[in-house]
Order: C-alpha cells, then sequence, then structure tokens
C-alpha cells in the first residue's frame, strides 16, 4: 500500500480573538471601581504609558506678580521676612540640636487626647466576650473551658459543638462544661449568646429580661409553632389563658433577638458609585457618563519619538517598547471603545423607558437584551456586558441597567405588563391590606385581574416569596 503527500486549498470562515479585542471585551464587562485597578495596574506594569497630566487654563495669570482689586489699587505679592531675629538664644537651640537624647517642650501642658482615639475599630464577638470574662474571678480551668466555647461561636452567637467535646478536649466530664456553660449563658452580654438552638436562646432571654413566668416560658418550650402560625388560640387552650394573654405574651418574644451576636458581625455597608447619570433638564433627558476618579491616560513622549527615530533601540528593547506601545494604545482606544458602548446602551434603554424614568415603576415597559441590540446593530452577548454591574443615578433612583430588562405579563385587554410592575403591585396590595384580615394568594390574584393583569395565584405566591412577605395566615395580627 502506497502513501503520498498531497495539498488541498481549502476556504474556511473562523472568528479569531485578537488581543485587542479580548482587550475590548475583558474591559466592556467590569465596573467602573475594576476598571479604575486595571488601569492603575496597566500604568505600574506599562512604561509607555502615562497618565496625562491635566492642563491648567489660568497659567497666564499664575505668572503675575501682582494683581489688581476691584477699585483699581495693585495688590502686591507677599514676600517672607528675612531678617533674622536678635531675641532668638542661638546656643540653647543648637545645644538641643545636637543633643543625642530626646527632646521635649517643657511648657503648658495640654491634656489632648491620645492617638488611638481617632481610630474608630469594630470589637469583635469574642473580643467583647473575653473582655468581659477578665474581670471575672475565674480558675485556669474555668478559663481554658470559656475559651473554647467562645471559640467555637458562629456569627450569630451559637455554640456549634458540643459539651462532650469540649470536655474530651480538657480531659473532664461532660457535667463540668454544662456547669459552667450556665454560668456563662447568664453573666455574659449580650443576653442570649452561648446558647445551642433557638430554644435555649429565647429561654435565657427570657429569664435575663425578668420574664420568667409560666406563659413566656411555657410558650418557648412548647408553642413555637403555633406562634409561628399565630394560632393563639391552640396556644390559649393548652396552657390555659385568655386568647389577649397569648398575644401579649407571643409580642414580648418577638422582641427577643434570635440571633444575639449578630451585631457584632453585621458587614460594613458597600456603597455604590453610579456609571452613569441621567439627569432631567427642562423636558429633555441628559446621559452623562461617570469619569470622576478615571485617569486620562496617553502615549510616553519619550517612548514615542524614540520608536520613530530609528536606531534609538535595537533588538529585544526595540521588541519590547513596540510591544508595549501597541498594548498602551489598544488599552486607550478598548476604553474609548467601552465609554461609547455603555452610553449607545444608556440612550437606548432611555428610548424604551421613558415613562419610567418621568413617572416611576408603575410605568416600566417589558424589556429583553434582544430588543437593545437590534435597535443599536450589537449582539445580545455585548448587551448583557455593558448592564452587568454598572449602576446608573435617575430621577428615580439608583437602578443595575440590568433592572430594566424584565419579562411580559399578558393582560385581558391585549397588552403587556412587566413582571417588575406586577410586583410593585403586589406590594402595594399587602401593604395597603386589613392586618387582621389579609388578603390570600388567591384573592390578590382576583383583585390583580380587576386591573386587567392575567396572573395566576401560584405566580402571585412565587413573587410574594420573591419580596419576601409571608403568607396571609403569618401575615395576620390580632
Amino acid at each position: 500500500m502506497a502513501f503520498e503527500l498531497q495539498q488541498q486549498l481549502k476556504l474556511t470562515q473562523q472568528l479569531v480573538m485578537t488581543p485587542q479585542l479580548q482587550m475590548a471585551i475583558k474591559l466592556l464587562q467590569l465596573n467602573r471601581l475594576e476598571l479604575i485597578d486595571a488601569i492603575q495596574q496597566e500604568l505600574e506594569e506599562n512604561p509607555t504609558l502615562e497618565e496625562a497630566p491635566n492642563v491648567d487654563t489660568d497659567e497666564s495669570t499664575s505668572d503675575q506678580s501682582e494683581l489688581k482689586s476691584d477699585d483699581g489699587d495693585s495688590i502686591k505679592e507677599v514676600t517672607i521676612e528675612e531678617k533674622v531675629r536678635d531675641d532668638i538664644d542661638w546656643s540653647n537651640y543648637m545645644d538641643e540640636y545636637n543633643s543625642s537624647g530626646k527632646s521635649h517642650y517643657e511648657g503648658e501642658k495640654k491634656d489632648t487626647p491620645s492617638f488611638e482615639n481617632f481610630i474608630a475599630t469594630e470589637t469583635s464577638l469574642s473580643e467583647h466576650l473575653l473582655w468581659q470574662l477578665r474581670m471575672m474571678p475565674l480558675s485556669d480551668l474555668q478559663r481554658k473551658i470559656a475559651g473554647l466555647i467562645i471559640g467555637n461561636l458562629n456569627s450569630d452567637g451559637y455554640l456549634k459543638v458540643s459539651a462532650d467535646s469540649i470536655g474530651t478536649t480538657l480531659e473532664i466530664s461532660k457535667d463540668e462544661v454544662e456547669n459552667f456553660l450556665l454560668v456563662i449563658q447568664k453573666e455574659l452580654d449580650p443576653a442570649g449568646v452561648c446558647a445551642r438552638d433557638l430554644k435555649e436562646t429565647l429561654l435565657i432571654q427570657a429569664e435575663h429580661l425578668g420574664f420568667g413566668g409560666d406563659v413566656v416560658i411555657g410558650i418557648i418550650s412548647n408553642q413555637m409553632k403555633h406562634v409561628e402560625n399565630k394560632n393563639f388560640k391552640a396556644i390559649a387552650k393548652e396552657l390555659s389563658i385568655s386568647v389577649s394573654d397569648a398575644v401579649s405574651a407571643a409580642k414580648i418574644i418577638k422582641g427577643f433577638d434570635p440571633k444575639p451576636g449578630r451585631k457584632f458581625s453585621e458587614t460594613p455597608p458597600q456603597y455604590i458609585t453610579p456609571d452613569i447619570f441621567l439627569y432631567k433638564i427642562e423636558n429633555e433627558f441628559v446621559i452623562m457618563l461617570n469619569d470622576d476618579g478615571m485617569p486620562k491616560l496617553s502615549l510616553n513622549y519619550y517612548y514615542k519619538e524614540a520608536l520613530r527615530r530609528r536606531g534609538k533601540f535595537t533588538g529585544e528593547a526595540k521588541a519590547y517598547i513596540e510591544e508595549k506601545t501597541r498594548s498602551a494604545a489598544w488599552l486607550i482606544k478598548s476604553i474609548q471603545q467601552r465609554q461609547k458602548t455603555i452610553y449607545k446602551v444608556m440612550e437606548s434603554i432611555l428610548k424604551f423607558q421613558r415613562n419610567f424614568f418621568e413617572k416611576g415603576v408603575e410605568c416600566l415597559e417589558p424589556l429583553i437584551l434582544r430588543d437593545i441590540a437590534q435597535d443599536i446593530e450589537m449582539h445580545e452577548s455585548t448587551i448583557s456586558r455593558v448592564t452587568n454591574s454598572k449602576y446608573v443615578h435617575t430621577p428615580q433612583g439608583v437602578f443595575e441597567l440590568k433592572y430594566f430588562f424584565n419579562s411580559s405579563i399578558n393582560r385581558i385587554d391585549g397588552g403587556a405588563s412587566s413582571s417588575v410592575t406586577v410586583q410593585e403591585k403586589i406590594r402595594q396590595i399587602i401593604k395597603n391590606e386589613d392586618p387582621r384580615k389579609p388578603y390570600s394568594d388567591d384573592k390578590i390574584s382576583t383583585l390583580l385581574g380587576k386591573d386587567n393583569l392575567i396572573i395566576a395565584r401560584r405566580t402571585v405566591a412565587k413573587y410574594r416569596e420573591a419580596m419576601k412577605f409571608l403568607p396571609s395566615n403569618k401575615r395576620k395580627q390580632f
């Protein structure tokens, strides 16, 4: 069997991701803060890229030695007095300057606060509990037990390990751990910390606040399921009390903190910096991109001139400078293209959602990525990258660009409403309902039907749960 080599010409099409295209796609999906970090990193790594200096338009005025006031009189430039004063003891000054020890001023002492008082620090739950333990007369064994208990608390203040595990670690009995755990639970603040479950933390708080009667303790111990369902008649029957007493006791329990340690573990708020500002001036909307803090980039003049002059760089140095120059130019062009794309997308969103920006969420129209893509003649994936983690400041508030894209709900009259608008209507219905007779999901569906909206009961339940509203039997108040 013979083998032979042959050459064939074949014409095909394929998508090639050039470095410039890869950089443009990468920058397009970054939010504003991430973009600034990427620019700063490129400024540090690329010597041919630099931040363009701000041009001062008032340079001519800064060079003037004399200014004129409103009445025409010339104002002379302030000069520094160069005469040496005669009342200075220069011998003592030189002795103090040449001394090897620390110099200090023995004049009037002022009660100034220490530097640490100006530093804001957040105390963790373990630090707060250990600080309290230091003021308690404890033995060495008790301090070891307390250290293991506090070290095994979760962010809500609950003990994550059993007393057997702690006893095994310290080679002591379970009863010793249990007895000292009771002491910690009663003495330490916040009340209810170091509990092992919800029931235990509620019992500790009830005893700490002086609600150790039979009613509150009985409800926490055995009737919490009825409290959850607001079945106060069953609670009254089980404890042989009136319904009003059961409601009062449930209100007391409602005031307890189910997560006593969470106030020490709250994460700091993350503030949103809008990428776009939308202003309404008279009857027109104006779109402005947020360039505050964004470095203005340019190519380094020295390297540009060096590449123009042949022979300045040769070999590897020339290849390195050319590569970095191309990378810097691509970055500048990609940033410009990114800003133009964001502007075009926001301009298209304004076209479709103008009623929302003028009147509010009740007028939000159904919109999908394909609508914007067809309007500005771009691919849907590009629109998705632009709207991801980008925020716009509008007369109605600050919103993520993805907020304006939502599914449609059919209306009885043949039109369509956005799902966000329907959720807002459900929110208003629940907000304005009688708390003693809350609406069921089926009733809300009927009320929406009167507003020409075709909504099934299960869809109402889905939207209600998404907005974190309880069912009607748990929203009922007595």
